[in-house]
């Protein structure tokens, strides 16, 4: 069976951890490792705009809107918590394995 990302739900809504690689030569998932989604983006690590451009590849890659995502925790770190607002875990669950193309 393959990794699937930990989802975590909580009052405020549901969290799972993702490592960025900022700067790199296209956006994209890359997959999972250790219960955390991998990213790529291509924006600098400077001024949020690697952050930013984590939300713009999560919200459209995973069908949300940018208003139900949020970066939590690690704001300057490549290792960061996203929160995700207005869903179940269950369907978010669904959402990334979905992008991952993983059978459940």
């Amino acid at each position: 069976m393959a990794n699937i990302p930990l989802v975590k739900e909580s009052k405020k809504g549901c969290t799972f951890e993702i490592q960025v690689t900022p700067h790199a030569s296209r956006a994209q998932i890359t997959g999972i490792q250790d219960d955390v989604l991998k990213l790529k983006v291509t924006a600098l690590p400077m001024e949020g705009a690697a952050n930013e451009a984590c939300i713009k590849l999560l919200t459209k890659e995973l069908g949300l809107k940018k208003s139900q995502m949020e970066i939590f925790t690690g704001l300057k770190s490549r290792k960061k918590t996203v929160m995700v607002k207005d869903i179940t875990a269950a369907e978010l669950k669904k959402k990334i394995n979905h992008v991952l193309k993983i059978e459940v």
